[in-house]
């Protein structure tokens, strides 16, 4: 006889759920900024997407950590994600060590992801970096058998990532690829959005930060159109690789 409570069951559910792709960000809205286009466009072809978030971004100028708590549920809500993690590691401080590199690989073969999402391989805030390096690192070595991780007491099998992608945040890295995201960019300007506290708001009597201008706002549809414009498409969203990329044949290319 089944006795479990049906939160139990969903939780249950939920560790042992597959993801085909499962992006990563060190601060709430760092994915939603990156590559909320392609995550509408993947979840809108039947991708099962998650998102895990290594901090809760508590030293950003403008909000708080329980807000931007409430944001980031928000913002999956329209995502339409299946699942989103925090990580609560410390937001400007943590460091990609053995500690830290522990809790990414237990999310990567809890929910075992055919592509990995990462932040920018550099980039103006010094956590974006280190996210980047932490969760690439992670996911090399979550395919080690001989390193041993357990969630709830349950050992967790080996698990490594087919490909790990980064995406284009505040400085303009010259993608290696690009998404076509047209018809899923007011979506994801929506999604942004979300994160009431963090972008433009001519109400807000808040410190004004380089991300609350208009401009800025405004940039994040003038490069997604940028990119477009490189492949012939009205939107786009770029990524670096970490190797060489391969197709199953050229009529697979836009």
């Amino acid at each position: 006889m089944d006795n479990l409570k049906p939160e139990t069951k969903k939780q249950n559910k939920q560790k042992a759920m597959k993801l085909d792709i499962l992006a990563f960000g060190a601060h709430p809205d760092d994915v939603e900024l990156g590559c909320a286009g392609t995550i509408l466009k993947e979840v809108s072809l039947g991708k099962k997407v998650g998102i895990v978030d290594l901090t809760r971004g508590e030293l950003g100028t403008r909000g708080s950590a329980e807000i931007r708590d409430e944001e980031a549920k928000a913002a999956a809500d329209i995502l339409g994600v299946v699942v989103r993690e925090n990580l609560r590691m410390r937001d400007g401080f943590f460091v990609n060590d053995e500690k830290h590199q522990l809790e990414v690989i237990k999310m990567i073969r809890k929910y075992k992801p055919e592509i990995v999402l990462c932040n920018a391989i550099d980039d103006r805030h010094i956590d974006h970096g280190k996210g980047s390096k932490l969760v690439s690192d992670a996911c090399f070595l979550s395919g080690l058998m001989k390193i041993e991780t357990s969630i709830d007491g349950e050992q967790q099998e080996a698990w490594r990532p087919k490909v790990v992608y980064h995406y284009i945040q505040w400085k303009n890295i010259e993608p290696d690829f690009v998404v076509d995201i047209t018809g899923f960019e007011e979506k994801k300007i929506e999604a942004i959005l979300a994160y009431k506290t963090q972008f433009y708001d001519p109400n807000s009597d808040e410190p004004a930060t380089p991300i609350t201008s208009k401009n800025f706002l405004e940039s994040l549809n003038y490069r997604a159109q940028d990119l477009g414009r490189l492949v012939g498409k009205d939107f786009a969203e770029g990524f670096t690789v970490e190797r060489c990329l391969a197709v199953n044949s050229l009529g697979n290319l836009i």
